[in-house]
């Protein structure tokens, strides 16, 4: 389903968090059509690990803000990418990102006071 291109699927082995978020995929959709993505975040919700990603076009730009999320795992090191079942499901993951996205944001009102 899925090629990691610039990292082995975990941000433990990026030196940075600059670097992870430089990390690509090559998604092959089921009509064989690929789309190169960036990673975002690889997060935990309800007790399952999922990724989030961020399709590019072809000068490596996101044209609407859409976001990809997969059940994520890995198997002998290696990546695995599932698509999520269930609307159940789903609704953890969004709540997740969502968390995520909300510490950001937190994280960018503290620098912001820090330089004041």
């Amino acid at each position: 389903m899925s090629d990691f291109e610039s990292c082995g699927g975990s941000c433990e082995n990026c030196a940075s968090a600059e670097d992870c978020s430089k990390a690509t995929i090559t998604l092959t959709l089921d009509n064989d059509e690929s789309i190169e993505c960036s990673i975002l975040t690889i997060y935990e919700a309800a007790g399952n690990e999922y990724i989030a990603l961020l399709p590019l076009n072809e000068k490596g730009e996101n044209e609407d803000g859409e976001v990809y999320i997969y059940r994520y795992h890995q198997e002998n090191g290696t990546p695995i990418l599932e698509n999520i079942e269930n609307d159940e499901e789903y609704e953890a993951a969004s709540d997740g990102f969502d968390e995520w996205l909300d510490s950001l944001e937190y994280d960018e009102l503290v620098e912001g006071e820090e330089e004041e």
